[in-house]
C-alpha cells in the first residue's frame, strides 16, 4: 500500500491522536503486498479447498489488494481456531495491520474482528492486550474490498506475527499487510535512487556494450533502484565470478570496519524476476564509505539495480 494512501487511510478527515502521530514514524508496509515477504514466510492453520478441489485459498495469497478469482486466504470450515502467520525472518517493530476481505462467487467474505499474537521464536506467542489486560479484539472489515487500518497502542518487537479471526462474514477470508519498521531504525535509502550518490562514485569491474559500441554501454551509474529507460541497469561485461559493482559515499568518512579479522563476506539471496525488489539487511550494521557488490549467481547476465540502506 503506497505511503500517501496509507496515511490517508490512517487519518482521513479525522484528527490524529498524539499516540497515532508517534506511530506514524514506524508504519511502513513490511512486504506482503509488494512481494518482499516470500510465499515461504506465510503459513496458516488450514486452507479452504473449493470448486471440486480446484481452488485452494492458501495463505500465500493473503496479500493486500491481490487480484484474481482466487486471491486471498480462507481457513477450512472445520478449523475451530484458525490463524495465519508471517515470519519476518528477523526481529522488527510491528505497529499495526491493514486488513481486507475478498469475494467468492460474488459473495462478500471478510473478518469482522480478529486478535493478534506475536513471537520471537515461533513457538511462544503473546497476544496484544487491551486496557483491561484481556486479549484485544481488533475491528475488521465491512465489505470485500475496503481496507481497514488498525494501529497498535504500543509497537511490538516480533519476528512472527499471527492473526486469529474471531468473527467473520460468510467466511474468514483475508488479504492483509503488516505495518512497522526496522528494529535498529537504520534502513533509510542512502542515495542511489534519488541520485544524491553521483554517477562518478559508482564504479564496476566492467560494463556490457550492446553490439560492442561504447554508446550503448550498460554503465555502473545506471545501477539505480527502479531506473527506467532503454539502458536502465548495470550489466557486467563478462560472466566471471570476479565481477563487482562499487559505491562510494560522497562525504568524508571512514573505510569499512570489518566484523571479523579479515573483511566480512556473506552470500545473500537475490531476485526472482527483472522488476521485483528483494530486501536484504545485515544482522549487524557496518561502518563503511565504500560498499562493493560481488555477484556469485545470476540469470542470463549479471544485471543489477539497487539501493543501499543505512543511516
Amino acid at each position: 500500500m503506497p505511503r500517501p494512501r496509507l496515511l490517508a487511510a490512517l487519518c482521513g478527515a479525522l484528527l490524529c491522536a498524539p499516540s497515532l502521530l508517534v506511530a506514524l514514524e514506524c508504519v511502513e508496509p513490511l512486504g506482503l503486498e509488494n512481494g518482499n515477504i516470500a510465499n515461504s514466510q506465510i503459513a496458516a492453520s488450514s486452507v479452504r479447498v473449493t470448486f471440486l478441489g480446484l481452488q485452494h485459498w492458501v495463505p500465500e495469497l493473503a496479500r493486500l489488494n491481490r487480484a484474481g478469482m482466487v486471491n486471498a486466504w480462507t481457513p477450512s470450515s472445520n478449523d475451530d481456531n484458525p490463524w495465519i502467520q508471517v515470519n519476518l525472518l528477523r526481529r522488527m517493530w510491528v505497529t499495526g495491520v491493514v486488513t481486507q476481505g475478498a469475494s467468492r462467487l460474488a459473495s462478500h467474505e471478510y473478518l469482522k474482528a480478529f486478535k493478534v499474537a506475536y513471537s520471537l521464536n515461533g513457538h511462544e506467542f503473546d497476544f496484544i492486550h487491551d486496557v483491561n489486560k484481556k486479549h484485544k479484539e481488533f475491528v475488521g472489515n465491512w465489505n470485500k474490498n475496503a481496507v481497514h487500518v488498525n494501529l497498535f497502542e504500543t509497537p511490538v518487537e516480533a519476528q512472527y506475527v499471527r492473526l486469529y479471526p474471531t468473527s467473520c462474514h460468510t467466511a474468514c477470508t483475508l488479504r492483509f499487510e503488516l505495518l512497522g519498521c526496522e528494529l535498529n531504525g537504520c534502513a533509510n535509502p542512502l542515495g542511489l535512487k534519488n541520485n544524491s550518490i553521483p554517477d562518478k562514485q559508482i564504479t564496476a569491474s566492467s560494463s556490457y556494450k550492446t553490439w560492442g559500441l561504447h554508446l550503448f554501454s550498460w554503465n555502473p551509474s545506471y545501477a539505480r533502484l527502479d531506473k527506467q529507460g532503454n539502458f536502465n541497469a548495470w550489466v557486467a561485461g563478462s560472466y566471471g565470478n570476479d565481477q563487482w559493482l562499487q559505491m562510494r559515499k560522497p562525504r568524508a568518512g571512514r573505510t569499512m570496519i570489518c566484523l571479523v579479522p579479515t573483511c566480512w563476506l556473506a552470500i545473500f539471496p537475490g531476485n526472482w524476476d527483472n522488476h521485483s525488489h528483494k530486501k536484504n539487511l545485515f544482522e549487524t550494521p557496518i561502518l563503511a564509505r565504500y560498499v562493493r557488490i560481488l555477484p556469485v549467481a545470476w540469470h542470463n547476465r549479471i544485471a543489477l539495480r539497487l539501493e543501499l540502506l543505512g543511516c
